[in-house]
């Protein structure tokens, strides 16, 4: 039985998430704090090897029928690490806020082009969604200071 780039993935992850996981343990635990500094990268290394043993599991499994090979779109690459370069440039500026509401909007459009009224609407519902929900759970919940924009203010 071959791998395929899924499961030769999966196997990478799996094996880079066990090893960080392990590494892990040395991290200090404060005798005072019940969550110490090891508690979230723990929940992410066993998340990625749980579902990183999936991906290797279901690539053993799989039943083997050649696949076409994908056409390569190098122009979209390209398209994708100037919207992110544009929005590294743009977050001193324009703040996390507004910034991150217009790149997952741009990116998303220039992913999947939206063809009618809805994927407009769905391409901006899930742009405040991404950015609300990552605003609150970092600068809210983890106490993470987020760029604030110098013509925004926000």
């Amino acid at each position: 039985m071959s791998l395929t780039r899924n499961g030769i993935g999966g196997l990478a992850c799996l094996v880079g998430s066990l090893v960080l996981l392990w590494a892990s343990r040395d991290l200090p635990q404060p005798a005072l704090v019940p969550i110490g500094p090891a508690f979230y990268p723990r929940i992410l290394f066993t998340v990625t090897a749980v579902l990183s043993a999936g991906l290797l599991v279901g690539d053993l499994w799989r039943r083997r029928e050649p696949a076409p090979r994908p056409r390569v779109n190098y122009r979209l690459v390209v398209l994708t690490f100037l919207i992110v370069a544009v929005y590294v440039f743009l977050l001193p500026a324009l703040g996390y806020r507004v910034a991150t509401l217009l790149f997952v909007a741009v990116l998303q459009a220039t992913l999947d082009p939206p063809r009618s009224a809805r994927d407009w609407a769905l391409v901006a519902v899930m742009a405040v969604a991404t950015m609300l929900v990552t605003y609150y759970v970092f600068e809210r919940y983890l106490n993470v200071l987020l760029p604030r924009g110098r013509l925004t203010g926000l």
